[in-house]
């Protein structure tokens, strides 16, 4: 699998997850301070408007609960899943909003999230509406985002609707579930690559074959979600393992966007519609994979691909 693309809500994946709407700044003004400079109003499940008295001065990061929620508090190291409308601190101009597109994941432990994010977020319980007023440092930094039109001395302004918050399984937890006969073999021990024992005469199959091993008793994986697995990859002809999660100590988890092609089409396929906690088994033929180009020089443009995949949270 491609290596490592955590779709987080970071500097370099608000600007591609979230659709630009933003323009450059209207003549100066005298500079205001405090979120009493932000008013935030609508229904708590309707996209929110979002008024800035700009420019905003921040001196620090700064954030309040416009209504709190009543479910869990968030922790600092929580995979949690959002709404966000942002606003120019400068102009006070709405640059753009997730609403129309749905939830967006991110992880709080992650090294590349808004330092804003990480500071104000924990703490704070889901179902809540908060506002963010960030100091540019604490969001895109000196650089800024040309992007989303945002210099690099604009502070920035989320409101943030907190839908949910998990935290990620350190495996597959279930019920066993009895594979059909024919298909590979799986052993599984902790912190090695999954043993992918391959039948004698195995035939590929035309399309992507995925078969439950363990049937979590988490939600339903649906498409748009991040959703974070640990995994094992092994070429059909010859059961060699070509890439594992247990061989990346430092990173033994993988983070991605279901059905939107940051992964081979026979994982996108393959784990649409899973529950969180199943492990399965996918035999992901060219087509599905790598095409007829394949993949280095491991993975030839006919090889069919078998992964155990575990499913570790959604969000």
């Amino acid at each position: 699998m491609p290596r490592r693309f955590l779709p987080a809500l970071s500097a370099a994946a608000l600007a591609g997850t979230l659709l630009l709407a933003g323009c450059g700044s209207d003549e100066a003004a005298t500079p205001t301070s405090s979120l009493s400079s932000v008013q935030v109003t609508g229904a708590a499940d309707k996209e929110p408007t979002v008024t800035v008295d700009a420019p905003l001065e921040l001196s620090r990061t700064e954030s309040t609960v416009v209504s709190e929620g009543d479910g869990a508090t968030i922790a600092d190291d929580d995979l949690v899943t959002l709404k966000a409308v942002l606003v120019n601190g400068t102009d006070g101009k709405v640059i753009t909003s997730t609403w129309g597109s749905g939830t967006v994941g991110l992880d709080l432990a992650a090294d590349d999230l808004f330092a804003s994010f990480k500071s104000e977020i924990p703490g704070t319980k889901v179902g809540s509406r908060m506002v963010i007023a960030s100091t540019p440092a604490d969001a895109y930094g000196d650089s800024g985002n040309e992007t989303l039109g945002i210099g690099a001395d604009d502070p920035v302004v989320f409101v943030v609707d907190l839908v949910d918050a998990t935290q990620a399984l350190a495996s597959a937890e279930g019920t066993a579930v009895t594979p059909k006969k024919g298909l590979p073999t799986v052993t599984v021990k902790d912190g090695e690559p999954a043993k992918i024992t391959i039948p004698k005469g195995a035939k590929a199959p035309k399309n992507t074959v995925a078969q439950t091993l363990v049937k979590g008793t988490g939600e339903k994986v649906t498409e748009g979600q991040t959703i974070r697995v640990s995994y094992t990859g092994a070429l059909l002809r010859n059961g060699k393992v070509f890439d594992a999660s247990a061989n990346h100590p430092d990173d033994p988890t993988y983070d991605f966007t279901v059905g939107q092609g940051q992964v081979v089409t026979g994982w996108d396929t393959g784990l649409r519609g899973q529950t969180v906690g199943s492990r399965v088994l996918l035999i992901v033929p060219p087509k599905d994979g790598y095409g007829d180009s394949g993949r280095g020089d491991t993975i030839k443009g006919t090889d069919t691909l078998v992964f155990v995949v575990d499913i570790l949270a959604a969000y």
